[in-house]
């Protein structure tokens, strides 16, 4: 079942107007909410994320808050599996074709629920490997635009050369992944990336670093630069799915000495507690 401009309809029966901007012009946001135990993991937070994303771009929130909680609920509700991904989504909505915003918005909201997989125990241990490449997206990462064609590209450099993930550079300093957030041990101290339009505010983001400080792990949020991940202790990959994920290749060589690192074992145990006594009691 999902969600699509007031009803809810088998995913197959869903159909949008092939002059919706968002098929035409990619014009358009979306957002992506955990789900454990069927409860949406920090949904405030999400919603106050999509707000930002329809504010960047223009366009008005067609929901209330207390309406985005309903609809979203009522999907995760009815979905076959307990843990989830919510994928929300709102265009601009079908208009002649023309660049300029159309005199009456009418906007698409489409909303479905897919199973949230997780990292498998055997990439855990072995952690995974990525290749580097430079940011060449345009300057508003932080809208969670649905025009991802080039994330697309850049997350498939990855894929051809067998990696998990394509991580971001722009002017000699680290962004974030292709399709994650990225964080760097240096000298035993998380290094984190600072929230700018250059990268999408992530919400596993803002947990890690919540564990950092509760933990009492050494971290900074400071620009790190390239210099800095490629000779690094340990790289991070996080995302809700990825959760966090050990980087042990990066461009064909060896992280350290390519195993994950001790602190990130720390910080797995302690997301996976967070995870247990937080998330699923959301």
């Amino acid at each position: 079942m999902v969600y699509l401009n007031g009803e809810y309809l088998p995913l197959e029966e869903a159909k949008i107007p092939v002059l919706d901007r968002g098929f035409i012009f990619g014009d358009g946001v979306y957002e992506v909410i955990p789900v454990y135990d069927r409860r949406p993991f920090r949904l405030a937070e999400h919603l106050r994320r999509l707000q930002h994303s329809l504010d960047g771009i223009r366009l008005a929130n067609p929901l209330t808050e207390a309406e985005w909680s309903e609809c979203i609920t009522h999907i995760a509700e009815a979905a076959e599996t307990e843990d989830q991904g919510i994928y929300l989504q709102v265009t601009r909505g079908p208009a002649p074709r023309d660049h300029a915003f159309p005199k009456v918005v009418r906007q698409t909201v489409f909303i479905m629920s897919t199973p949230l997989t997780t990292p498998p125990r055997e990439l855990v241990e072995q952690g995974v490997s990525a290749v580097t490449a430079v940011d060449n997206r345009w300057l508003r990462c932080d809208i969670k635009a649905i025009a991802l064609l080039p994330n697309v590209l850049l997350r498939q450099l990855a894929v051809d050369a067998g990696c998990a993930e394509t991580i971001l550079l722009r002017d000699g300093f680290l962004t974030e992944g292709a399709a994650s957030n990225v964080f760097v041990v240096r000298d035993g101290v998380i290094l984190a990336p600072p929230k700018s339009n250059l990268m999408l505010p992530g919400i596993t983001y803002d947990v890690v670093l919540e564990i950092a400080a509760n933990q009492g792990f050494a971290h900074a949020v400071r620009q790190v630069s390239e210099a800095e991940l490629r000779g690094a202790e340990e790289i991070w990959l996080t995302s809700s799915t990825k959760e966090v994920t050990a980087v042990t290749r990066l461009d064909g060589r060896p992280v350290a000495d390519g195993r994950p690192g001790p602190l990130f074992w720390k910080m797995h145990a302690a997301y996976q507690a967070f995870k247990q006594t937080v998330m699923r009691a959301a």
